[in-house]
């Protein structure tokens, strides 16, 4: 859902004029309150041009503490000022964790960018090994929502399952502390396809949990979330929606896409009050879960398909909105 296109100029400016700040804080660990997740957006600017995008740093800081790169994995391996690459090397300059996701096919159709041949997985073995033994970061993910593989191909994604754990053993063994894992749609691994997915809601013949389990090396469980796509108005999200996730699994936990639109499409009415008011019941209904990481989808609006063309946190117009407030204030209960 994002393209991040940056160009090796555009990077030296902005090392050079940035301001080095000290590290992000830390996970309170105070056992007497709900552990806080790690707060942030992906890379969601308005647009890449230099003014913008350094008004991007900056905005996002009221956001959290990470910044969210996700792309083609073979810009992995593009040191020339790719996406992964910026986002990696300005982290120290403007004081935020980077977390890259690198991505190997289309969610939508199931279709491979390239065949996970022997020379295709030789590139991406050694371009995340690379990239983590020059970066050495706080987090890497390997395939973005893979239960749509699953959906879509089958016989691709049993052979991710086994090229991850070839990475994940390739990562470790040039930068141990690097939690690398994989994310899941969580609507879809719920069997909840209705509403605006155009199917059914059948928990019980269509949930995925059991994915879960080939991927017993993941450091994190993971996963994207959209109830808009499901639900008319946060209310209706059931009290269980995300604590459900510690029956299937004791991993930590973490959320890298979080969305719900302002404006939906007929039938699907929301507003910005209702984005603030989702963002309030997410934390609420998490907070048992303790996730370890919460990153807003987009920061800024982007060009992108309906519905999620207005799930930023601000619209390209605005400099502050309820949502954004609302996000940067809340905590886990």
């Amino acid at each position: 859902m994002k393209n991040c296109l940056l160009i090796a100029v555009l990077l030296c400016s902005l090392l050079m004029g940035g301001c080095v700040e000290s590290a992000p804080e830390t996970i309170d660990s105070d056992t007497g309150a709900a552990k806080q997740p790690l707060k942030g957006v992906s890379l969601s600017p308005i647009s890449f041009e230099a003014d913008d995008f350094t008004d991007f740093f900056d905005k996002a800081k009221q956001a959290g503490d990470i910044v969210m790169w996700a792309g083609d994995w073979i810009e992995l391996g593009n040191t020339g000022g790719g996406g992964a690459t910026v986002t990696a090397e300005l982290a120290s300059t403007y004081n935020y964790i980077p977390l890259i996701e690198a991505h190997f096919f289309t969610q939508s159709s199931g279709e491979l960018v390239r065949p996970l041949d022997d020379a295709t997985k030789q590139i991406y073995r050694n371009s995340a090994a690379d990239f983590a033994d020059r970066y050495k970061p706080e987090y890497l993910v390997f395939g973005i929502e893979v239960n749509a593989l699953y959906e879509k191909s089958p016989e691709d994604f049993d052979e991710f399952v086994e090229f991850f754990s070839e990475v994940y053993d390739a990562v470790k063994a040039t930068s141990p502390d690097t939690k690398v894992f994989t994310t899941f749609q969580l609507e879809r691994m719920k069997g909840l396809q209705g509403g605006l997915f155009g199917g059914e809601n059948d928990p019980v013949s269509l949930s995925q949990w059991s994915l879960l389990d080939r991927f017993p090396k993941s450091d994190l469980v993971a996963f994207t979330t959209y109830p808009c796509l499901i639900y008319k108005a946060p209310s209706e999200i059931p009290l269980d929606y995300y604590s459900e996730i510690s029956t299937y699994t004791t991993k930590p936990v973490a959320f890298t896409e979080i969305g719900w639109f302002r404006d939906g499409p007929s039938g699907w009415e929301s507003s910005q009050e209702e984005q603030a008011e989702f963002i309030s019941t997410f934390f609420k209904l998490t907070g048992e879960l303790e996730p370890e990481i919460a990153i807003w989808s987009f920061l800024y609006d982007q060009d992108i398909e309906s519905p999620f063309e207005t799930m930023g946190l601000l619209k390209v117009d605005e400099t502050s909105s309820i949502a954004l407030e609302t996000w940067s204030a809340q905590k886990a209960e």
